[in-house]
């Protein structure tokens, strides 16, 4: 992916740094990947986050991916949330791809190394405080038009069921991701809302974008948001 910074999300961060140094309970809350399921969910597999491991898969070192720990909260609340779910017991984690071979692998490592320094610079105020400051943007600032309309994003998805079916999807967008493309996202999620679902279906609460809109805003995506949605390979186990 390619794209630039936003002040308001790295100012969130850094307050949930913040909080957590004073608050034995919230950094509890904060270790379990679970925190956004609603009582009662029966999922009990073990989530992990991936640290520097090799994926045979996709033939690359993968390394740690910055929105790892926000993501996968989400998507098991969708899994929590869904009739049918996912899978009553599902497992779901993110990386960055980093490439084959031995380049692949020292990159792998320098961005987990970089990820694991970050995070522990965070937990100390001093630093924080200079990092925020003198290093990073502020709330309300942001990469440039020219920055937003030149970025992009490009993931691969894989899934596999316990009796080994398979299914390999690509998702690509053509703007800078927290900007260009979250705002766009945004405005088809809140056009299908309004129009397309309905009060009586999905009462008041807390919804996912899969449990809130399911297939419906696939399509405005894909023909008003520059997203583009593919299936690469299907297997059966």
């Amino acid at each position: 992916m390619k794209g630039g910074a936003s002040g308001g999300t790295i100012a969130s961060i850094m307050n949930i740094y913040k909080e957590a140094a004073n608050d034995q309970e919230l950094r509890k809350e904060l270790e379990n990947l679970y925190s956004l399921c609603p009582e009662g969910h029966v999922n009990k597999v073990r989530q992990r986050l991936i640290h520097v491991e090799y994926d045979r898969v996709f033939k690359s070192w993968v390394s740690p991916f910055v929105m790892a720990a926000i993501n996968t909260r989400v998507v098991l609340r969708s899994n929590a949330l869904m009739t049918p779910p996912y899978a009553k017991q599902f497992h779901y984690d993110e990386g960055t791809l980093a490439g084959d071979g031995k380049k692949g692998r020292k990159k792998a490592k320098r961005l987990a190394w970089l990820s694991k320094l970050g995070m522990s610079a965070m937990t100390v105020s001093l630093i924080r405080l200079l990092i925020l400051k003198v290093f990073l943007p502020k709330p309300g600032e942001g990469p440039s038009r020219r920055e937003q309309n030149g970025g992009f994003y490009d993931l691969r998805l894989l899934g596999v069921t316990e009796h080994g079916d398979e299914i390999l999807a690509k998702v690509v967008g053509d703007k800078d991701p927290g900007y260009g493309s979250t705002a766009k996202m945004l405005a088809q999620a809140a056009i299908s809302l309004r129009l397309e679902v309905s009060e009586s279906a999905l009462p008041g609460g807390f919804w996912t974008p899969a449990t809130a809109f399911g297939d419906k805003l696939f399509d405005r995506l894909q023909s008003h948001a520059g997203i583009s949605f593919e299936v690469l390979s299907t297997k059966r186990g």
